[in-house]
């Protein structure tokens, strides 16, 4: 099983997983899961933090180093992924979710958000 965290999610994996969904920290727990995180919500965080709307109680390097030592994997942002983005209805206004769920089709993973926007995109979603 292959699982794309949305931005909030990875937030609240590493800082509040009582937050996540049952089904979404027992996905992000399976051994046989293969976890990702995009370059694209990590552009995000950092946009938020400039922006003074979300703090972090470490470093995002060092959150993100945390993470990957934990088994996380970085999703870099292809060609592939941006001109998925042309295909998908125009629902969510959010730029970033957008090219998540484009990410989450085109590498065939599946979404872990809480956005109910976001469910209404042809992704599978785990919540």
């Amino acid at each position: 099983m292959k699982g794309l965290l949305d931005t909030h999610t990875f937030i609240w994996w590493d800082s509040e997983p009582s937050k996540l969904s049952a089904k979404a920290l027992a996905f992000i727990l399976d051994p046989n899961s293969k976890i990702s995180l995009s370059v694209v919500s990590v552009w995000e965080i950092i946009i938020k933090q400039q922006v003074g709307k979300l703090t972090l109680h470490a470093p995002l390097p060092q959150i993100i180093a945390q993470q990957q030592a934990n088994g996380i994997s970085i999703l870099d942002v292809s060609l592939d992924h941006v001109l998925e983005v042309e295909n998908l209805p125009n629902l969510h206004k959010d730029p970033f979710d957008r090219l998540l769920i484009a990410q989450a089709k085109v590498e065939g993973f599946q979404l872990l958000s809480g956005d109910t926007i976001v469910s209404t995109y042809p992704v599978q979603i785990v919540w």
